[in-house]
């Protein structure tokens, strides 16, 4: 037998076995060399979620840059032209004005579900709520109702309020002069966080209290609905904008004057466009309610550096490897 054929024919096995080595290779890892940019809000919270999909991007050879910090409006601007690649909390449809003045389907990607279950709405002491038997904002038109929430003196209900440039502040602002509060309440706002944290320390104090909140966030696992706190809700259905007609009921026929949302992911249409794995990874990734407001509890009671949330999303992959590894199957697939 010639020992050149042999030397081919292993050459070519080697070649072979090259040529698959970095097929596979490109097919795990179709990120590779190909930067992507994280944008968020000013929210720490939301930092658990962003991580999340950078870690899947990371495993799929993307480089993912440092996180960047923008305000919603901003962020949506800045991944339309590019100069960002995804947000990981477009709250929909709350944001629907942020995506359109953006330039909507031409410009952007919207996900699917990444996060349901996100309810959001004015909330009170329980029980100053049972002693005057307060249930609906709009009762804070009487002054005399509205003084019971007076925390500075002037009279006037303080309304620990959403801060500009989140969307819901768009909403409350509306609710002022539709629910005609504007004379008898006060929409503070400002850092979200130390407002809270003022309010958080009337209630302990026993002092009544009156403020806006979603849910998934830890500020409902200290101030607990249902037990320490009720939401209140609103006379009829006012939506700022275009959203006018829509009806904010939700299926049990309460009303706490917002849209139930989901958070999804935005992202760069074309580069979605021009890496399926991402559109795909995306689209796939889903995380429960339930494990974010754990993970922001975590935070509250002082697991909350850059560390802690770190660790925090490498625990949840950890745990959750089974999710974590469908969700890259998907983002593969569709790079093949």
């Amino acid at each position: 037998m010639s020992t050149s054929w042999i030397k081919k024919t292993g050459q070519g096995l080697l070649a072979a076995a090259l040529a698959t080595s970095l097929s596979v290779q490109a097919d795990s890892r179709p990120g590779e060399g190909v930067t992507v940019t994280p944008l968020k809000s000013s929210i720490a919270e939301e930092t658990f979620q962003t991580l999340l999909v950078s870690r899947a991007l990371e495993e799929l050879g993307f480089t993912v840059e440092d996180i960047r910090e923008l305000e919603y409006p901003a962020a949506h601007i800045a991944i339309a032209n590019g100069d960002g690649t995804f947000l990981a909390d477009h709250w929909y449809p709350m944001h629907i004005d942020f995506y359109e003045k953006a330039g909507g389907d031409d410009k952007l990607f919207r996900s699917n579900v990444f996060s349901g279950g996100a309810l959001s709405g004015y909330l009170i002491d329980k029980k100053t709520a049972d002693e005057h038997n307060i249930t609906h904002i709009d009762q804070l038109k009487d002054p005399e109702i509205a003084k019971v929430f007076d925390a500075d003196g002037n009279g006037k209900a303080d309304l620990t309020g959403c801060p500009p440039g989140w969307g819901c502040e768009q909403i409350i602002e509306h609710h002022m002069d539709a629910y005609g509060l504007r004379d008898t309440v006060d929409h503070n706002q400002g850092s979200y966080s130390a407002l809270m944290a003022g309010t958080i320390a009337q209630f302990n104090k026993g002092e009544p209290v009156l403020y806006y909140t979603w849910v998934p966030y830890w500020v409902s696992a200290v101030m607990k609905p249902g037990e320490d706190v009720v939401w209140l809700q609103v006379p009829f259905s006012a939506l700022p904008g275009e959203r006018g007609e829509v009806d904010t009921s939700l299926p049990d026929g309460s009303n706490f004057g917002f849209q139930a949302n989901t958070q999804r992911i935005v992202a760069n249409r074309d580069f979605v466009e021009k890496y399926p794995s991402v559109k795909a990874l995306f689209n796939a990734m889903e995380v429960s309610s339930g494990h974010i407001s754990a993970q922001n509890l975590a935070m509250r009671n002082g697991q909350d550096s850059d560390r802690d949330i770190e660790r925090h999303t490498d625990q949840w992959i950890k745990a959750n490897r089974e999710t974590f590894d469908r969700w890259l199957a998907a983002a593969r697939a569709a790079a093949r």
